[in-house]
């Protein structure tokens, strides 16, 4: 797998009333049965604190992206023809920066992080809100679904069902660390076959196809099992 593809709409363009944005943190916090008077609290129920996961392919982190420390190597590998080809992220540092300096200046809808294996990192994922993202414009979704987009940075890094064990380590970190979350997201461009076989492969079924703004995207999901109820 390649890359898997951001949707063409800026995750920040929805405007939402401070009022709302609050009160969709107030029933997160309802639900996960959590105290409103924590400071740090955002709407992807920090993400930083989720920790490490062991995964056949190694020690896997989510870190934040820190954006002089780890934009120089983002924008590298958004300048990579596989990755280019559906990001759209193309060009000068800057492009890549101020992609990202939007989402950590913006109300904590979508985060972006590092995929770091074994201590290295090879991966760039953005965790999001789907029920706050332009996505919900174009297809029904629930309060707490939670959207991922991903590329793997290196051609090194692709292939062997790595993506796959990804995507299914993240996919679970998301149920298990957000208990408001019924279901985790993904739109993924059609023609961006390596990526919808990846989700496929993480446990996600294809709920159909949706024209966005700038792209036709095959809506991937996967709903919470039994199992995995908190």
């Amino acid at each position: 797998m390649a890359s898997t593809d951001a949707s063409a709409d800026d995750t920040l363009d929805l405007h939402l009333p401070e009022e709302f944005v609050a009160l969709f943190r107030k029933e997160g916090h309802e639900l996960a049965g959590t105290e409103t008077t924590r400071t740090n609290d955002d709407l992807l129920d920090h993400v930083a604190e989720w920790g490490p996961a062991v995964t056949v392919v190694g020690v896997f982190h989510l870190v934040p992206v820190r954006v002089e420390q780890d934009v120089p190597l983002i924008s590298r590998w958004m300048n990579d023809p596989a990755v280019a080809a559906f990001w759209e992220l193309t060009g000068p540092q800057s492009v890549t920066e101020e992609h990202v300096r939007a989402q950590l200046a913006g109300d904590g809808r979508s985060l972006p992080c590092l995929g770091v294996l074994d201590g290295v990192p090879m991966s760039y994922w953005e965790i999001y809100r789907a029920d706050l993202d332009p996505l919900a414009r174009y297809c029904a979704v629930r309060p707490h679904d939670t959207g991922l987009h991903l590329l793997i940075g290196d051609a090194a890094d692709r292939g062997q069902g790595v993506g796959t064990t990804l995507i299914d380590t993240v996919t679970d970190l998301v149920l298990a660390r957000r208990p408001a979350c019924t279901r985790v997201l993904a739109e993924p461009d059609v023609r961006n076959t390596a990526s919808v076989a990846a989700f496929l492969g993480a446990g996600f079924r294809f709920s159909a196809e949706v024209d966005l703004t700038a792209k036709r995207a095959a809506l991937m999901i996967r709903d919470r099992t039994p199992c995995e109820l908190p």
